[in-house]
């Protein structure tokens, strides 16, 4: 009965216990999820942003002469 107990105890410390540490674990994961997108956008418009804003102007004097 002794080792039920133990066994038990084992158990529900390693369930509740490990989930608080995952828990910590995600947010850090998702933070640097985040913070990666960040940069990826950053990086697209630096790298695409004067063209587009070439396209932009391109196509708004096409309509202003229209």
């Amino acid at each position: 009965m002794i080792s039920y107990f133990q066994t038990l105890t084992s158990y529900m410390q390693a369930r509740y216990l490990r989930s608080e540490n995952e828990r910590g674990a995600s947010l850090v994961e998702y933070a640097f999820l985040v913070a990666l997108i960040a940069v990826v956008c950053l990086v697209a418009i630096a790298f695409l942003g004067q063209s587009a804003s070439q396209r932009f102007s391109s196509v708004g004097s096409a309509v202003g002469a229209a």
